[in-house]
């Protein structure tokens, strides 16, 4: 399996190839790569179905105990299928969306690779792998953000996100670390066998802390929601993908998988209860500000994210059904919506709902399925949104904790999430006929599969909830559980409490939307204190870097090569030195035999140093280091080292004569410091020779490991075949060290040959008199 899922980065490095063949039916062509992977997920779904876990081992790094596992259960297959299904209906989607676009073959490399990233994701076992592709999803999600390259705003949320989502990853490496350190495995199946433990263990708190800033920030959960409504920059194709199915949830993934390892505490309960129920506020609330299509729908998905969260802090079994049950009616009504957007905005030439209206007579279509999808949205019955609404409903009035509070939040938002809905139904299907830019009209079949399918597919699984609810479901909420649910889904559960909400919420919404342009005029007051929120904290952060950078830049890096070396070298003396003279203490055993004449070359090159340092003249101090490069090829010979000494002499030639004819074009020395300042690089000169000097001393006195030169002397001719020792390390124990060594040098040589082949370009002859003449 691993193969077939990581050919998709081969198929996204072809993808400009299956342009070029097949042009605008490229993106119908690739569509089959997802497709086909959906189809072999869901001839797994049986084994699954049956509490089956398959296992997919592969040896990656063997002697680190590394291998590339992926996993199949409940959980991974139903975001598997969500990766795979919703991709390729979005690349069908594509086609008709960006087509003629001059950039089209990108977007298929960026999104094919996206996609295989985020299989990854879901599908690994070990948290080596599950970093990886959680680090890949970040990367390809800039470059699909970012895919309108020429709009300063694209780019702009291009790079928010992804500062806001690696920022998460490093706190998320931190944090899978220490879970890996705490119960002694990387795997996560073996982690979630062990939760007593880990829920024990001193580096629980630490470890969640991290794990829970990663997982938020991918996921958008407050106070890092901000990133994901800028995103909407992106080409609709794209907010249809990453931020309905896949990228946004990625987060809410990897709580799901830690739920059996990590959940239950009171810590785990609280913070996702609390922070889930206010970003679902958060998000509802914020939406109704806007008359931007997308942004509507960007923000209600902050809504479900929330909801999502919630659920998993509540963690009692009926939450775990909720959770799967609404994680699925999402992915299928928000993808149909951020199409059904994308629609209008392609056939209208707007996204903003308040200048569209009476669209139904001319995009018929279309506007059936926006009416089914946003039902399902705002939890109508016989939508499966319902289902996942009643569910969820149920799972908040089981909360101990925060009751009341989370309690009205979650209604709350539950009421302006059906005012979204409503805005995204009714306002431009329903009403007065409104001019648009362009004259509306129907979308081609090739942008209408995908919401359909989806839209469908919400209507089916609501009518005949056993559909999903018998099999998949119960999985995934097996999975997330950590114990075996049973799932039983049904649109009737009789007059109870989570019905009497769910009305309640349906009859506020459609009040507060008939009054939906009076209540946004009157929201604008609250612009000043929103414009101070967190985004405000991010800007404010950016700026600092900037100031920073712009700090260091003007003192470190100011354009001399003396200051570089200088900042490089006390660096080197302060981390250095402090862990040699404060941390360790230096040790010498060392019994001196210097005999005279190895004195007299020692000397000579000290002698040849300082006088290299105080000489006037470059040809003096040249000749002075080339003395010190001939006492080091004499200190070889005198320790039976030849071939080193003969290597040595031929640089060091090479070097003072190089070096004599280039003095012939440099100017005369000239003083460019004062004397306090040389007196500085005087005493940080000689704080690094100290300190080079204790560390050779110490390191000669300490043998904490085997000396591998007895390996290399013993094994020299028997396996290596030569008698050269020093040969031999070269070209066979280091041979890759060599070869590196080797293509560095051919680099350097090919840039110096540039270099001297640059030439200015010769001014004509007589040009400036021609100028002159031509003003006469």
């Amino acid at each position: 399996m691993q193969l077939a899922v990581l050919s998709g980065f081969v198929v996204a490095g072809f993808a400009p190839l299956f342009h070029r063949w097949f042009g605008d039916r490229a993106s119908f062509v690739l569509a089959a790569y997802p497709a086909a992977l959906a189809l072999w997920f869901l001839s797994q779904l049986p084994a699954v179905m049956a509490g089956e876990t398959l296992v997919f081992a592969m040896q990656w790094v063997p002697s680190l105990g590394m291998s590339l596992t992926f996993v199949i259960d409940g959980l991974s297959l139903l975001f598997a299928l969500l990766v795979t299904g919703i991709g390729s209906l979005v690349l069908v989607y594509a086609g008709g969306y960006l087509k003629g676009h001059p950039d089209l073959m990108r977007f298929h490399l960026a999104i094919l690779a996206f996609m295989v990233s985020m299989l990854g994701l879901v599908l690994a076992d070990s948290l080596f792998t599950l970093f990886v592709f959680w680090e890949l999803t970040s990367i390809t999600s800039y470059l699909l953000i970012g895919f309108n390259h020429n709009d300063l705003e694209a780019r702009k949320s291009a790079r928010q996100g992804l500062f806001v989502t690696v920022a998460g990853g490093l706190a998320l490496m931190a944090g899978l670390t220490m879970l890996g350190v705490a119960g002694e495995s990387w795997s996560l199946r073996e982690l979630n066998a062990m939760g007593d433990v880990l829920r024990e263990h001193s580096l629980y708190t630490a470890l969640l802390v991290c794990v829970l800033i990663g997982a938020f920030t991918k996921s958008a959960q407050f106070p890092f929601h901000f990133w994901l409504p800028n995103a909407m920059a992106a080409p609709t194709p794209v907010s249809a993908y990453l931020h309905s199915a896949t990228m946004v949830k990625a987060g809410i993934y990897l709580l799901a998988r830690l739920q059996p390892s990590l959940g239950g505490t009171e810590m785990w309960t609280v913070t996702l209860s609390v922070v889930g129920a206010l970003t679902m506020f958060t998000g509802a609330f914020l939406a109704i500000r806007h008359t931007n299509i997308k942004k509507l729908l960007a923000y209600s998905t902050i809504m479900a994210l929330g909801t999502l969260t919630m659920l998993l802090g509540i963690g009692t079994e009926g939450a775990m059904i909720a959770f799967v049950t609404f994680l699925l009616a999402h992915a299928l009504y928000k993808g149909s919506l951020f199409m059904v957007a994308g629609v209008l905005d392609h056939e209208t030439g707007t996204k903003d709902v308040t200048a569209m209206g009476g669209l139904r007579h001319t995009m018929p279509l279309t506007a059936a399925v926006a009416c089914i999808a946003a039902l399902s949205l705002a939890g109508v019955p016989p939508l499966f949104g319902f289902i996942g609404k009643e569910l969820m409903f149920e799972s908040v009035l089981e909360v101990s904790a925060w009751r009341w509070l989370i309690m009205l939040l979650a209604f709350s938002a539950t009421a302006l999430t059906i005012v979204v809905a409503a805005i995204v139904a009714l306002r431009p299907f329903f009403g007065q006929r409104r001019e648009t830019p362009r004259v509306a009209h129907e979308a081609p079949t090739s942008m209408l599969i995908g919401p359909a399918v989806l839209a469908i597919l919400s209507l089916l699984f609501g009518l005949v909830p056993v559909l999903a609810g018998s099999g998949l479901l119960a999985a995934a909420a097996s999975a997330v559980a950590g114990t075996s649910v049973e799932v039983k889904l049904s649109l009737w559960h009789g007059v109870n409490l989570p019905l009497l909400m769910s009305l309640a919420s349906l009859a506020l919404g459609y009040l507060l939307f008939k009054r939906w342009d009076r209540i946004r005029a009157r929201l604008a007051c609250l612009d000043p204190l929103l414009s101070r929120g967190p985004e405000a904290g991010y800007d404010a952060l950016m700026d600092g870097v900037v100031v920073i950078s712009e700090w260091q830049t003007r003192v470190l890096q100011n354009g001399y090569m003396r200051n570089y070396i200088m900042v490089m070298i006390v660096t080197l003396i302060a981390l250095v030195g402090n862990s040699l003279l404060l941390r360790h203490a230096p040790q010498f055993h060392i019994a001196l035999d210097v005999q005279f004449h190895e004195a007299v070359v020692v000397g000579i090159m000290v002698m040849a140093a300082l006088f290299a340092t105080i000489a006037r003249s470059r040809l003096g101090a040249v000749v002075s280091v080339g003395i010190m490069g001939f006492s080091i090829a004499l200190i070889f010979i005198l320790f039976s080292a030849p071939d080193l000494a003969i290597t040595q002499l031929l640089v060091e030639t090479l070097t003072v004569i190089l070096l004599v004819l280039v003095l012939f074009r440099l100017p005369r020395f000239s003083s460019l410091s004062t004397p306090l300042e040389r007196v500085r690089d005087v005493v940080v000169a000689g704080s690094l020779g100290t300190l080079i000097t204790l560390l050779v001393l110490t390191s000669w006195s300490i043998d904490q490991f085997v000396p591998i030169s007895d390996y290399m002397i013993a094994n020299s001719a028997t396996l290596a075949h030569g008698r050269n020792i020093v040969n031999v390390i070269l070209v066979d124990y280091r041979a890759l060290d060599t070869l590196g060594e080797i293509f560095v040098l051919a680099l350097a040589a090919i840039g110096v040959f540039a270099m001297l082949k640059l030439r200015a370009p010769e001014k004509p002859k007589n040009s400036a008199p021609a100028k002159e003449n031509a003003d006469g």
